[in-house]
Formats: structure tokens, C-alpha cells, sequence
């Protein structure tokens, strides 16, 4: 990842330019790293890294509440959110404890969710560590927060990653259509691994992130350097390493 890998390349460098015969190369290394930290941290940079991976799949377009289901959606007896992350901090209510990215699924889900009343929904999360509630437990409280009646939502608490995920969701979903919901630049992975068991879905993305912030879109302001771009470079690196192992591991 890029922060782990900048700073390796320049304590590595350091290290080096005490050696007589290899400070050169310890230069070049400490430059590097410093360089591609630099890059990485840029909004311009973090961008063209995400941008790709959040433009393959559009988003759900806004509908009334209560209106009819966008045609996309009609058939989808299942809604499903692909886990993310929270934290375990008591006392805070199941949306504050979610993160952002899982925030925007559940919001996600529950929009979709409003247009498909004979749908259920199914969370995804395993827990972080025993005697802690489950990620799936958390998104479906934060459901339940926003409306969703208990009884429509089943928990997935077994599966560790997005590969297992697809499996278990395309047996729980017994052949019938899916609306999947996750970040728009985990939706082109997701998507591999869910055509892959041949489950019949509707990619749902969310969270987009690499839309231009608020008075950013213009000027020099798009070449800004900060700790989001930095995030975003990190999520796109991520990405662009598992869909491509994705692909060659399972031809997907």
C-alpha cells in the first residue's frame, strides 16, 4: 500500500546513505519514496487512480419514496451490503459506529430498499474479535435505525472476505435477482466474483469518492495536496491489486 511502501523506501534510503559505498543508491530510494508519497497525496493523482474503478458501474438514479422501482431494479428479491468496517466503541449508536464507506452502503441499501417492499436484505460482516458484536449485527441496527423492519434482514456473519461473500450470497439468494450494494470502487471486483458463482445481480455502487470536493472542482484547487487523496490513492491501489489477482487467479 502506498503509505507502508513510501516509507519503507525512504527509511530504507536513510539507512543506506550511512553506508560509504551505497549512499547513492540510498539517495535515489529516500527520493523516491518522498516523491511517490508526494504523488499519492495529490487530489489530481488520487483520482485518475479511482476514477476508472468508480466510472464502470452507474449509479442507482433517484426515485420517489414509495414510487415504482427504476426498471433496473424490478425483480431484485434481494438487497445485499457488502461489509466494510466499524468501530467497537459502546455507547454510540450503530450509524456512528460504522465507517464511512459502510455508512453510505446501508444508506444505499435502505434508499433501494424503499422500492422493493416484498425484497429482504442481507448484511455481510464477520466480528472483529470475540464477544464483539459482528459487522453484519451493526449494519442491521443501523438498517432497523432508518426503518428497516427486523424481520427483512438476515445476517451474514461467516464470510471473511468478498470471494466468500459472493458465494454464500448467491446460495442464500436461491437464484433470485440481487441488488448489490457496495462502494462504487469495490464494484468492479465484486462484480467478477459474483458473475463468477452465477448469481443474477444488479451492481448498486455507492461512496463514490472520487468526485472533486466542494470548491475544489476548479482552478488549482484540483491539484491540492491531502490526507483524503492519500486515502483514496490507498483504496484505488488496493482495488487495482485484487481485481487484477481476481482475474488472473480466477479468470474472472
Amino acid at each position: 500500500m502506498p503509505l507502508p511502501l513510501c516509507t519503507a523506501l525512504v527509511v530504507a534510503g536513510l539507512a543506506l546513505t550511512f553506508s560509504s559505498r551505497r549512499q547513492r543508491l540510498g539517495r535515489r530510494l529516500a527520493i523516491c519514496g518522498a516523491v511517490l508519497l508526494i504523488l499519492f497525496s495529490n487530489r489530481r493523482v488520487s483520482t485518475l487512480l479511482l476514477g476508472p474503478l468508480e466510472a464502470e458501474y452507474p449509479s442507482v438514479p433517484e426515485f420517489s419514496v414509495g414510487s415504482r422501482a427504476p426498471a433496473l431494479l424490478e425483480g431484485c428479491e434481494v438487497v445485499a451490503i457488502l461489509g466494510s468496517g466499524n468501530n467497537d466503541s459502546p455507547g454510540l449508536p450503530a450509524s456512528s459506529r460504522l465507517s464511512s464507506s459502510g455508512l453510505a452502503r446501508v444508506v444505499e441499501a435502505v434508499r433501494i430498499l424503499s422500492a422493493l417492499p416484498r425484497a429482504r436484505l442481507i448484511v455481510s460482516g464477520p466480528g472483529t474479535a470475540p464477544g464483539l458484536p459482528s459487522h453484519a449485527s451493526v449494519l442491521a441496527r443501523a438498517a432497523e435505525s432508518l426503518g428497516v423492519d427486523p424481520s427483512r434482514i438476515t445476517l451474514l456473519e461467516t464470510a471473511n472476505d468478498t470471494e466468500e461473500e459472493s458465494r454464500a450470497i448467491a446460495s442464500m439468494a436461491g437464484g433470485g435477482r440481487v441488488a448489490l450494494v457496495t462502494s462504487a470502487w469495490h464494484m468492479p471486483r465484486a462484480a467478477a466474483l459474483f458473475r463468477k458463482t452465477g448469481c443474477t445481480f444488479v451492481p448498486c455502487p455507492t461512496d463514490f469518492m472520487s468526485a472533486a470536493p466542494a470548491g475544489t472542482q476548479g482552478g488549482w484547487r484540483r491539484f491540492g495536496f491531502d490526507v483524503e487523496s492519500l486515502s483514496r490513492s490507498t483504496s484505488a491501489v488496493h482495488e487495482w491489486i485484487g481485481l487484477l489477482w481476481t482475474r488472473m487467479r480466477l479468470g474472472a
